[in-house]
């Protein structure tokens, strides 16, 4: 079997696997999977309500290894899968190597930017809405010292965790707050154990409110939270319901919104820079039944009126990623 037979063999097993068909919309996920409870279910929602409103199918792709991201991208291009989404920064340098090569197919990639004329670049200002849920644990908190859990020890984990203490800090300027990375592989993503572990190393710090930027691994850090009798703060999708009564709120960013967009304009996609922050809806705090009864009034109010400044530009949260040095707290 020539080299040619067996990649056209790939393509076609990887078509039937995702009913791919024509022109249909397709996401690729990155490591964690789609049910990681957080960024990748955040982007499979998205997709799945697109579905379910208008009736289309799309294509789809859980990645098990970074070796995989090239291929993956080409095997929807080459069967006639348009638009493409990419969940993740780390698509962009493959991306970068494809995109030129289908100048007909659209892309959008999520959380880094690719200077493509067929690429839409999604990115968050999750800075500021982790200030408003910083805010929230301050004024939760009861012994003034919280904590911030990231994933991969990167600049955008950063960013959460810089915004984060600003909104701590604006509330309780003699707060104190703990941060931990999980790791500096891709594996930071899916560790629930370490994430259980740094949870408990930071309670016994005092810290009676903790928030998860990662991923997977955040599912040990809200269980844990929850076993300790603390409070935690989810991250990316609406984690809530995970603990009723336990999680005080979860930083929503809207990647469901940003996937359920790009599969609604279809081929007509335009490429280019897009954010999505406070003043768009593109982040915020999540208040539902499962919250509701530890969200006082008074905290509802303080981080509207925090939204509203910030929307006007009359509050600026410091962004991380402008310079890689936060004035709230040292990584």
């Amino acid at each position: 079997m020539s080299l040619m037979q067996k990649f056209l063999g790939a393509t076609a097993a990887l078509a039937l696997t995702t009913g791919a068909a024509l022109a249909d919309p397709a996401i690729i996920f990155d490591l964690g999977g789609k049910f990681d409870k957080s960024f990748n279910e955040a982007a499979f929602n998205g997709a799945q309500r697109w579905a379910d409103e208008t009736g289309g199918s799309y294509a789809e792709f859980e990645i098990s290894s970074d070796a995989q991201r090239e291929q993956a991208i080409r095997r929807f291009a080459e069967a006639g899968n348009n638009p493409i989404v990419m969940a993740g920064f780390s698509w962009a340098t493959p991306l970068e190597a494809v995109a030129q090569d289908y100048p007909d197919t659209k892309f959008a990639i999520i959380d880094m930017v690719v200077d493509q004329p067929n690429v839409r670049s999604i990115v968050f200002n999750e800075h500021e809405g982790s200030y408003l849920v910083g805010m929230m644990a301050a004024m939760a908190s009861e012994t003034g010292t919280v904590g911030f859990i990231g994933g991969m020890d990167i600049p955008l984990i950063r960013r959460f965790g810089c915004g984060y203490a600003q909104g701590v800090l604006a509330v309780n300027p003699d707060a104190t707050v703990i941060a931990n990375m999980t790791g500096t592989t891709p594996a930071a993503w899916n560790d629930p154990v370490k994430g259980s572990e740094l949870t408990l190393a930071q309670i016994s710090q005092g810290a009676d409110v903790v928030y998860a930027a990662a991923g997977g691994t955040g599912v040990g850090v809200l269980q844990t939270a929850a076993d300790q009798d603390i409070l935690s703060i989810g991250v990316d999708s609406n984690q809530n319901y995970l603990h009723p009564g336990q999680v005080l709120t979860s930083m929503m960013k809207r990647v469901d919104n940003a996937v359920y967009d790009s599969f609604t304009a279809g081929m007509e996609l335009e490429a280019g820079f897009n954010v999505m922050g406070v003043g768009n809806g593109g982040v915020g705090y999540a208040l539902d039944d499962n919250n509701a009864s530890l969200v006082s009034a008074d905290m509802l109010a303080a981080v509207d009126a925090a939204a509203a400044q910030i929307t006007s530009g009359e509050l600026s949260v410091h962004d991380y990623m402008s310079d890689e040095t936060c004035p709230a707290i040292d990584f």
